[in-house]
């Protein structure tokens, strides 16, 4: 025959309440990252910046501050581009990973967003 040793009356009533609150967490859980909004002006013939680092889902927004018009074309397969931005016009996307990118209308302008 088995037989259960106890420590005074009320010691398996106290131990079981401590195993369950030592399976609860006191430590503050980190906040979910608040995606971001960037903006890269096209200025001078250039992106300023033209290195961007970024986390994924934030959105980077390109506004033509220059005198001619400009866009902004993924490469080097052209995965995403913007129509032709006019002075004052601007376009924006989210971002999900690093690519570097040019202006197709003016091939030296170049740029680089990184994703962490």
């Amino acid at each position: 025959m088995m037989s259960i040793r106890t420590f005074g009356g009320n010691a398996l009533v106290l131990v079981f309440p401590l195993i369950i609150l030592a399976g609860c967490s006191t430590t503050p859980t980190p906040e979910k990252y608040k995606p971001k909004t960037f903006t890269i002006e096209i200025y001078q013939m250039k992106f300023q910046p033209a290195l961007l680092t970024v986390h994924k889902g934030d959105t980077v927004e390109w506004v033509n501050k220059d005198i001619v018009s400009h866009d902004v074309t993924q490469v080097p397969n052209n995965l995403w581009s913007s129509s032709n931005l006019l002075p004052g016009k601007s376009w924006k996307m989210a971002v999900e990973e690093t690519d570097d990118y040019y202006c197709s209308i003016h091939v030296v302008m170049v740029g680089k967003l990184i994703v962490e």
